[in-house]
């Protein structure tokens, strides 16, 4: 029995095969510098800053649902701190990813979005920790509710970006 080195190996499936484009007319062809930039600007990219305008919106309206369908104050301050809680440490968040610091190159990056991400949970867990100290009478299931709210925004930014034509 004769082993089968890789280059005697039955041919790939066709329809996997990462040479060939999407129109399956050859080879992958890099772009051209034009063609790059063209592609660049034709990328919007959604601001984290209207990302969090939209958590405070989300949170502030849920916040005065709550209130309005329970006639409970507490339950109101409860979810608006849920959502602040994931508002205040993304606001940090954004502040540091967006200083010139962190855009001075690809491995300053990567290391600065490690850090802020990691400031980020902190400050999170944090506000959590100290939530029964500052919020009177806590409802922790509508605070669960503010902050999966606002976490859920997240998603929504995804489909606020303009649909690009090629």
């Amino acid at each position: 029995m004769a082993i089968q080195r890789a280059t005697e190996r039955q041919p790939r499936n066709p329809r996997w095969d990462p040479t060939e484009d999407e129109a399956g007319s050859g080879l992958f062809k890099p772009l051209t510098a034009e063609e790059a930039s063209a592609w660049r600007a034709r990328q919007v990219a959604v601001s984290p800053w209207r990302v969090l305008a939209a958590m405070v919106a989300v949170g502030v309206v849920s916040a005065l649902l709550a209130g309005g369908l329970t006639q409970r104050q507490e339950v109101a301050w409860s979810v608006l701190y849920g959502a602040a809680a994931v508002v205040v440490p993304g606001a940090l968040m954004a502040r540091g990813m967006t200083s010139k610091l962190s855009s001075m190159s690809p491995g300053s990056s990567a290391v600065s979005f490690m850090l802020w991400e990691m400031v980020k949970i902190a400050v999170s867990v944090v506000m959590l920790a100290l939530a029964p100290k500052l919020v009177q009478d806590l409802s922790w299931p509508a605070l669960l509710v503010g902050l999966v709210l606002c976490m859920k925004v997240y998603w929504l930014a995804l489909l606020w970006r303009p649909r690009v034509k090629i």
